[in-house]
């Protein structure tokens, strides 16, 4: 009779275990899947460099190891209505948060609205919207292109103390990133009358439109000394319409860039282009960060600015080369 009561003791203790692992697993399952958040990256599409190097930080970061399941929508050719209905999807489904990068500034009103309805928060990544009205996203996160641009045109009026003839190649108007470079170089060149615009025309972020659009310009304008290329394509694009022009990129014509991609530090450390302004595009950590904050109920900052640096030399531009992730 003892041993009897001992083996059912026994057999007990062992169900109860088996029942307390089966719990504990099953628990620690549906733990991990409530923390898991679905979120919808409503994104440009290639668009360069720097676009490549930003959508890449995003999905790396945004990852299942993070907790998170990334859907990525790039827009069709950089076409809004394409992003309002990927976006218009994210909502209907329900997913825990969209990230924005937005190909156009105005027009984002009713959906993002709706997303607002639905409690979804929205997170603008690189691009912001125009009205910028706060309440309808959750965050901003970006470089500061008005500084940045900024920064540029100081090192210009560093460079050229008794002014000079310059023109402008623009990204696709509209464009929130556009009006905020414009603005930054402007507020300073409109301070120093010594300088003269000769054109500001856009080339659509494209090393190829770079290129024949500053052809043109040189053509119909003799004397341009100074080349503000408002991303790093473009730039590159003007070096070599420069070059084909037979004159010198770095001493007869200098070339500002934004962006700071390899390609283009590679160009200022052969002497080509002479200033390249970073714009940070990883910032994917920062985003995941402001995104779980939110879900999270604690308090998101309506803007979060992404450190970038400047180049102003071949030596700058050889040693941050090695390290350069894009």
């Amino acid at each position: 009779m003892r041993k009897l009561l001992k083996l059912i003791a026994a057999l007990g203790a062992f169900a109860l275990a088996l029942t307390g692992c089966s719990g504990g697993g099953s628990g620690s399952d549906s733990g991990s899947s409530s923390k898991t958040l679905t979120v919808g990256f409503v994104a440009v599409g290639p668009e360069g460099g720097w676009r490549t190097a930003n959508k890449t930080n995003i999905q790396n970061t945004f990852s299942k190891d993070n907790g998170i399941i990334l859907k990525y929508a790039p827009s069709d050719n950089g076409d809004q209505a394409s992003q309002i209905t990927a976006m218009t999807s994210f909502i209907d489904e329900g997913v825990d948060a969209i990230l924005l990068s937005a190909t156009e500034a105005t027009g984002w009103e009713n959906v993002l609205n709706r997303a607002k309805e639905a409690e979804i928060p929205v997170f603008l990544l690189d691009r912001g919207i125009e009205p910028d009205n706060t309440s309808l996203y959750a965050s901003r996160i970006a470089p500061d292109n008005v500084a940045i641009s900024e920064s540029a045109a100081n090192w210009a009026v560093k460079q050229f103390p008794e002014g000079a003839k310059y023109v402008v190649l623009e990204g696709p108007a509209g464009l929130s990133v556009v009006n905020d470079r414009n603005k930054g170089w402007d507020s300073v060149m409109s301070t120093h009358p010594e300088f003269q615009k000769i054109a500001s025309q856009s080339a659509n972020w494209s090393q190829n439109d770079g290129k024949s659009v500053t052809e043109t310009l040189l053509k119909a304008n003799p004397g341009i000394q100074l080349i503000f290329a408002q991303n790093d394509e473009m730039g590159l694009g003007a070096t070599q319409a420069v070059t084909e022009a037979g004159l010198t990129p770095g001493k007869d014509v200098k070339i500002i860039t934004i962006d700071g991609t390899k390609a283009a530090l590679e160009s200022l450390s052969a002497g080509q282009l002479s200033f390249v302004a970073e714009y940070n595009p990883l910032f994917g950590d920062i985003a995941l960060n402001a995104v779980k904050k939110a879900k999270a109920g604690e308090h998101v900052d309506a803007l979060y600015t992404v450190d970038s640096v400047t180049f102003d030399s071949p030596e700058a531009a050889k040693a941050a080369l090695p390290n350069r992730a894009y």
